[in-house]
């Protein structure tokens, strides 16, 4: 069974990352596997498979939402001509294309996933990264590079506070292991855990990003051009990651990304602009026509000269205002997911569409369009026609592109969701899901060195089902019993629970639908699978030293220096890489 059960996730990595096909035809194919097997082998009753994929459906739909929000949201402000000040504002502060991706994908972005979560930071960060001059393929790596450290707290701690505590309640060895505490306080605890160890591998996280951007798509073709910004890097991760861990420990689940990056915005951009920590050498990309083929995407990339179409109104906007859609897209973001009684309108059972006991299988389906991201971009959007004083043709021209990009990612995602919710809900009476099949088959092995593989056990989660919360639900209690079995005590069944959430979150690098979703909104069709093949030398090193810090945190000792050692291995093998002849090789 277990071999059967790895069958659909190997059937996506095989055709989307070793064979480079398309999303659309990898994920076509994985789902025929996945239904063919959980129907066959699993014995799962048609309604169900059938429910869950209507439930697939719908949950893309919303994705497409979202992707549609995103790509108004950048060609509003690029066809207004805004996009020039925000591409001198970041010129002014730093030409260098490291010091812009730091701070726009690492800090902004975690500001964004702290308030929204559901791969949002790459719908925003990555338009805006390809406007101010980056190829799409670049912006939408280093976003989802950042989409690690913040995403346990991201949509205001979600991930913990949904994910973790649904998948422990309702189990009664839970409530007598965690006696005398109750679930409601021992979430907290792991929360801080999750965010100790988060900071100790986030730290890195710019680094390794911006060696992964000179590595790929700078004309040195090398890391160490991008470790050269060590000191700006290093600044930065901790400017991030104190402030982070300082939240989850005092303040609680909701604010450590969303406080930790506007705290690290509040600190890096000034230090940015008064010039402390930055390299002596300066980054920026090849000229366009050294550009590998697969670096752009339908959504041109701006420079200083040019911008994203000829059409754009030639009107100076101020830097400030400029700034305002994305200021308002941040600001109703925390709006809606901080103020209760606006939260619970949005989400209530007046504003949500739901499809209950689909073809009587017991799954539902629902959509809270007004609660959506995406609503909160068109409405930025929307504002921003006459914050612009906008022409309507040119207006007109953002809606018809938005939509155009938008269809061009839904085969893929139509196919992805759906294949996800199938393998999620082939259980059968009597026979575990896939996914627990799977864990259950890695935990069977590990023994007591299941600190090491509890994190993959999480990642393989969100690479299944594009989501650390989802992931949290389907294996927080899978992993408490795990860590029961091999005769940990409290605090060590505290630390596999933790690694669940790291693995999880660090999962969300190589997520298909996020992979797939984020390319979208940049234009970048049928190349994630190498988006994948890159992301998956910053999630090995996250896996791996969560491991280590795991056996660390439990058994204390070498397992300490074992994880300076893989860090400093880590950095030190991508730091000896040199040039490459061939511009757009990967690994």
């Amino acid at each position: 069974m277990f071999v059967a059960a790895l069958l659909p996730v190997l059937t996506v990595f095989v055709l989307l990352v070793v064979l480079r096909r398309s999303a659309k035809l990898s994920m076509m194919v994985a789902y025929l596997v996945t239904l063919v097997l959980a129907l066959l082998i699993w014995g799962a009753p048609w309604q169900k498979a059938a429910g869950a994929t209507v439930n697939g459906l719908v949950t893309a739909i919303t994705l497409l939402y979202i992707v549609f929000g995103a790509i108004l949201l950048l060609y509003t402000v690029q066809e207004s001509g805004a996009i020039r000040a925000i591409r001198r504002g970041f010129t002014d502060i730093s030409p260098d294309r490291r010091i812009q991706a730091i701070i726009i994908a690492w800090m902004f972005g975690s500001l964004i996933e702290g308030a929204s979560g559901f791969g949002t930071p790459a719908a925003v960060a990555a338009p805006l990264l390809v406007a101010i001059g980056f190829p799409a393929m670049a912006a939408v790596m280093v976003t989802l590079i950042i989409q690690s450290t913040p995403v346990s707290f991201g949509a205001v701690g979600t991930p913990m506070l949904v994910g973790v505590k649904t998948g422990l309640s309702n189990s009664q060895e839970v409530t007598d292991a965690i006696a005398p505490l109750t679930l409601d306080q021992y979430v907290p605890m792991v929360a801080t855990n999750v965010a100790m160890v988060h900071a100790l591998i986030g730290i890195l996280i710019p680094l390794l990003m911006v060696g992964m951007l000179t590595r790929f798509f700078g004309e040195s073709r090398s890391f160490a051009h991008g470790f050269r910004a060590w000191k700006f890097a290093l600044f930065a991760g901790f400017a991030f990651t104190v402030p982070y861990y300082l939240v989850a420990k005092f303040l609680g689940p909701e604010f450590p990304s969303l406080l930790g990056g506007l705290i690290g915005l509040l600190i890096v951009v000034p230090a940015a602009r008064a010039g402390l920590f930055m390299p002596s050498d300066h980054f920026d990309f090849p000229p366009r026509k050294q550009w590998g083929e697969d670096w752009q995407g339908s959504v041109e990339a701006g420079d200083a000269e040019t911008d994203l179409t000829a059409n754009a109104q030639t009107r100076e906007i101020p830097l400030l205002t400029a700034w305002m859609p994305y200021v308002i897209v941040a600001g109703l973001l925390v709006l809606t997911r901080t103020i209760a009684p606006l939260k619970a309108w949005l989400t209530g059972p007046d504003t949500t569409i739901k499809l209950s006991d689909l073809f009587g299988s017991g799954i539902s389906a629902s959509a809270q369009f007004l609660y959506s991201p995406g609503t909160i971009m068109i409405l930025a959007s929307l504002i921003s026609v006459a914050l612009f004083r906008m022409r309507g043709r040119d207006y007109g021209r953002a809606w018809a592109i938005s939509g155009r990009t938008m269809m061009s990612a839904a085969p893929a995602l139509l196919l992805a969701v759906p294949m996800v919710q199938v393998f999620i809900n082939s259980g059968s009476e009597g026979i575990t899901s896939m996914p627990i099949t799977l864990a259950e088959g890695m935990a069977s092995v590990a023994g007591d060195a299941w600190p090491l593989f509890a994190p993959l056990i999480g990642a393989l989660g969100a690479f299944i089902a594009g989501s650390n919360t989802v992931s949290n639900m389907m294996f927080a209690l899978f992993q408490f019993s795990t860590a029961q079995g091999i005769g940990l005590d409290l605090i060590g069944i505290t630390v596999i629970v933790t690694l669940q959430a790291v693995g999880g979150a660090a999962g969300n690098m190589i997520c298909v639908h996020n992979v797939v979703a984020a390319s979208a909104t940049v234009g970048l069709t049928d190349k994630e699978g190498e988006l994948i093949r890159k992301t998956l030398i910053t999630m090995a090193y996250y896996v791996v030293q969560a491991g280590l810090i795991g056996m660390a945190l439990i058994n204390g000792g070498y397992w300490w220096i074992a994880a300076v050692i893989w860090a400093a291995v880590v950095v030190a093998a991508l730091g000896s890489n040199r040039e490459r002849d061939q511009v757009g090789e990967t690994v």
